[in-house]
């Protein structure tokens, strides 16, 4: 099959806007959107009530419907917009959990050996739009949200993502790179700031 005429991702922290940028492409560009698949995971519930026994088992659940999406969005026949990547899943979450020991040595090198191979046969985004947020941002707009699940989200949690976020993103090299400084552009209330962005990612579509 033909692939997408533009694949664009979006990645960034837990709160740092992502939802929102891919509706706001969506509706300006009229992308098709791909999002995250977090009301499907069976695990999640048993995770948060116990992270170290179910930690792997949510992250493959992830991973293998990651896989599909990105598959079922490479043969979308129009331009799609997806919200956090399979990147994200292993160079961020995953990794994460394995830092914290709440993954095994042996889980996470099963999860790497599967996601190495996985990856190997995407098609990389066109352009990966990375929010780069502050913690006291991210922070505050969790809060704004109000998410039950997401209020109790301790602080270190947060600064720890942003941490691998940058290091990951650091390292990325597979497409094209926007980066949205979120503290100081406001696409969603700043005319401005929405025109700058717009004209951007025109030059990509």
């Amino acid at each position: 099959m033909a692939g997408p005429r533009k694949y664009i991702a979006v990645a960034g922290n837990i709160g740092a806007g992502k939802s929102t940028l891919v509706d706001f492409l969506r509706y300006r560009f009229d992308l098709t959107p791909f999002h995250e698949p977090n009301e499907d995971n069976p695990f999640l519930t048993d995770f948060y009530g116990d992270m170290r026994r179910w930690s792997f088992h949510s992250q493959i659940f992830f991973l293998t419907h990651k896989f599909r999406l990105h598959q079922q969005l490479t043969d979308h026949p129009g331009t799609v917009v997806q919200d956090r990547t399979i990147y994200e899943d292993a160079e961020v979450f995953a990794k994460n959990l394995h830092r914290t020991r709440l993954m095994s040595d042996d889980e996470y090198g099963i999860y790497r050996t599967l996601y190495d191979g996985v990856v190997q046969t995407l098609r990389p985004p066109d352009l990966m739009i990375y929010l780069r947020a502050t913690v006291r941002t991210v922070r505050r707009r969790i809060k704004l949200r109000g998410r039950p699940e997401e209020q109790d989200l301790p602080l270190a949690y947060i600064k720890r993502l942003h941490g691998l976020y940058e290091e990951w993103f650091d390292a990325y090299d597979r497409s094209p790179t926007l980066v949205i400084e979120v503290d100081r552009l406001d696409y969603i209330q700043n005319m401005v700031d929405r025109i700058e962005i717009i004209r951007t990612i025109e030059r990509y579509l």
